[in-house]
């Protein structure tokens, strides 16, 4: 799956990657969260977080926004988990709908809110994570 990035996601992309030295997959900007998402080859997690978070807060003070780093992962269930953490995953159910993939996720009843976010967020990110690295169309909590 390819990622198309703009002019700003690519630099920061090689601003993370100089700074830390992790492999970026993908990079999401949100100016209304004021936020970056940043998603790390698997493996880079600790290379970008840093000792301490050192490097987050580094590129925090940089970039002047927030930074959230996600691991990826091939594995639709894995990614999912890495998106949706701390929430707990107990199962991932890749359903085919009408020519479209749509990926059902279970999740502790007690995590069903940490799961969707304040205001449905977290569940946006996630749905567009998954559709930009994956391919999956859509992403149903249940």
């Amino acid at each position: 799956m390819t990622v198309k990035l703009d002019t700003k996601g690519i630099r920061y992309i090689g601003l993370f990657e100089s700074s830390t030295g992790a492999g970026i997959r993908d990079c999401v900007v949100d100016n209304e969260a004021n936020k970056v998402i940043m998603v790390v080859k698997k493996g880079d997690m600790g290379l970008a977080i840093g000792k301490g978070g050192s490097n987050i807060n580094k590129m925090k003070k940089l970039l002047m926004q927030d930074i959230e780093v996600v691991e990826h992962s091939p594995d639709l269930r894995e990614f999912i988990e890495n998106l949706l953490r701390p929430a707990y995953v107990k199962s991932v159910e890749l359903l085919n709908t009408n020519g479209k993939l749509c990926a059902s996720v279970e999740v502790l009843t007690k995590h069903k809110g940490i799961a969707i976010g304040r205001g449905g967020e977290r569940i946006r990110k996630v749905k567009l994570l998954v559709k930009r690295n994956l391919g999956i169309d859509n992403v149903i909590i249940k």
